[in-house]
């Protein structure tokens, strides 16, 4: 009973925080399908990451906030539409997740597993022999409480990013992904320094601040 009693006070306080949370009002406002979308945004104003004419590859998409912000940076002409943006674009994205997303025009859904071989197939046939300029990340696992479980299924996670942006990034492209302040941290730093010539370390604001997420941005491939 206690445990029930606990378990409710603390799901009306997330309820709470996240009603009056400053992103998520502003993601209603701006039209974006989550709060998200601004840590992207973040990270791309600081690398200046994004740009018309890409190629974007969206991992774990679902619910297409961070598609949404890349499909406003490659319609120029429609960038102060909002999350929503509309009209032509200049750039394509292919967005995947295991769970359903809702269209967003332009972008290429593809649900299933980057695990299964067939789903990493249909994936490669869109990009129809291009490399990607940018690979996005926002792969997260249902965690468990479990520290050691935890980090190696969110090592697990990155290191699928990592495998995917290696076989089909442009040597001058670059990988965003989120990891976990824990168990696996220092052996992701790590992976990203052996690959990438620049490894960035971003926490965004947008992030909130009990999070343990941050951010690692893997620029230029050393053996591409």
């Amino acid at each position: 009973m206690k445990s029930a009693v606990k378990s409710s006070k603390v799901n009306r306080a997330w309820l709470n925080d996240h009603v009056n949370d400053t992103y998520v009002k502003l993601a209603k406002k701006d039209g974006y399908r989550a709060r998200a979308a601004y840590k992207l945004q973040e990270i791309d104003e600081s690398l200046h990451l994004i740009k018309p004419g890409q190629l974007v590859v969206d991992l774990g998409s679902t619910p297409g906030a961070w598609s949404q912000y890349v499909r406003r940076k490659l319609s120029p002409k429609n960038a102060s539409g909002g999350g929503a943006a509309v009209g032509e674009l200049n750039g394509r994205i292919i967005a995947l997740d295991m769970l359903p997303m809702e269209p967003i025009e332009g972008v290429v859904f593809i649900q299933g597993d980057l695990c299964e071989d067939a789903v990493l197939t249909e994936l490669t046939a869109q990009m129809r022999g291009q490399q990607a300029d940018l690979v996005i990340s926002d792969m997260a696992p249902n965690l468990s409480g479990i520290g050691s479980a935890d980090a190696a299924r969110i090592e697990h996670l990155v290191e699928l990013a990592l495998e995917f942006a290696q076989a089909h990034l442009k040597p001058e492209g670059a990988l965003v992904a989120k990891v976990f302040h824990g168990g696996s941290y220092d052996t992701l730093y790590k992976r990203f320094r052996e690959i990438f010539v620049n490894v960035k370390r971003l926490k965004p604001k947008a992030s909130r601040d009990r999070s343990s997420e941050t951010f690692l941005i893997g620029l230029v491939l050393k053996n591409p």
